[in-house]
């Protein structure tokens, strides 16, 4: 049998090394299950890419395309015409996508297109926010996929609402999994650098703030921007430091409007600005820090995994469940909203809140593995 899998951003690589590693071990006997990794190159800085093949054991991408940056048309019709000439060149049996980004869709949209079945990794997330890409991306590519593996049973949920699976698509299977970053927590928590080695920076744990900061709606708005940047001054000037891995796209962003120097002289040693790192660094900072503001999806789950509380810059969340339970706040980029919130994230006991089983058994690995290996196309 062979996989085709499609991988582009940061959060798919963690993702695939837990899933390719179930595949390479996953019992069964008969065919192993052959993978080939194409690399659209959606993120092509070796920082946010190639460090996450080095460290986490990924096997090489077969196929890297490096489509680079664009716009979400300029670079998701790149991506459709590359992904198939490969899958056209291999012939896959299957294609196995991850997440919500525009190399989910477009290796997805390939896939459906050649009549290939797809698998997808963290099916029936939703905002129930359409001006968000990741949205939209989502939503088609679990609509025109053959396997949806579930990391949540709202996931679940959502999918059932939209009807699937359904008696006119007998072959669409909707299957709860648990989530493979939970895994990967699980996995390399205990491999993660001691706090002093990260880079270079003198940290005490507990004692400083996490900050990531990526989203459209977060950046390409100058004035959101610009908000967000004092949000986080303010932070670090009234709590503790603010240690920022900055996005490479983030930055470009800034130093086009000329407010990196500016950004760099007011937040002083308050604010510390840092180059992306690779995951295994970033899960020592999540470990350490004494709370976490980001407007991504995945770190919020992290956030959570390493027992450390979360607010997001977001209006929304696809992950629910945290907030339910307390460990993530929901606070939009209001600075009374985000200043309120984080004060009482500061002030909270977190040793003593119990963490409720969210994400499965730390097994959505193998269990995906497996369900491949019994439904060989």
């Amino acid at each position: 049998m062979k996989l085709m899998t499609v991988l582009g951003a940061r959060p798919q690589f963690i993702k695939a090394a837990v899933v390719s590693r179930a595949l390479r071990s996953a019992a069964g006997g008969g065919e192993p299950i052959r993978e080939l990794i194409v690399h659209t190159g959606q993120h092509y800085d070796a920082n946010m890419s190639q460090v996450f093949f080095d460290e986490m054991d990924i096997p090489r991408p077969t196929h890297s395309l490096n489509i680079g940056s664009g716009s979400h048309g300029a670079q998701t019709g790149a991506m459709l015409a590359a992904i198939e000439k490969v899958a056209l060149d291999e012939k896959p049996d299957w294609v196995l996508v991850y997440g919500d980004t525009n190399s989910t869709l477009a290796g997805a949209l390939v896939a459906a297109k050649l009549h290939i079945p797809v698998a997808h990794v963290e099916a029936g997330l939703r905002s129930f926010n359409r001006r968000m890409p990741e949205e939209i991306n989502r939503i088609m590519t679990d609509h025109v996929s053959t396997a949806l593996f579930c990391p949540t049973q709202t996931a679940v949920d959502n999918l059932r609402h939209e009807g699937l699976p359904s008696s006119r698509l007998p072959k669409v299977q909707v299957v709860y999994c648990g989530d493979v970053m939970y895994d990967a927590a699980l996995f390399y928590g205990t491999r993660a650098p001691v706090l002093t080695s990260v880079a270079g920076l003198s940290l005490k744990p507990k004692a400083f703030i996490l900050a990531t900061i990526h989203r459209a709606e977060t950046t390409d708005d100058a004035a959101t921007l610009a908000g967000v940047v004092e949000l986080l001054t303010k932070i670090g000037s009234e709590f503790a430091p603010v240690v920022w891995p900055i996005h490479p796209r983030t930055r470009h962003l800034l130093e086009k409007r000329g407010d990196l120097s500016r950004l760099l002289e007011r937040g002083g040693q308050r604010l510390k600005l840092i180059d992306p790192v690779g995951y295994l660094e970033m899960v020592a900072l999540e470990k350490a820090a004494r709370l976490i503001v980001t407007d991504s999806g995945g770190v919020q789950k992290e956030a959570y995994f390493h027992h450390t509380p979360c607010v997001t810059l977001r209006t929304e969340t696809e992950w629910v469940e945290l907030v339910e339970a307390g460990w993530n706040q929901v606070v939009g980029t209001d600075p009374t909203n985000v200043i309120r919130a984080v004060q009482a994230a500061w002030n909270e006991n977190w040793l003593s809140k119990s963490r409720p089983e969210l994400y499965g058994r730390g097994n959505a690995g193998e269990l995906i593995a497996q369900w491949l290996r019994d439904h060989r196309a």
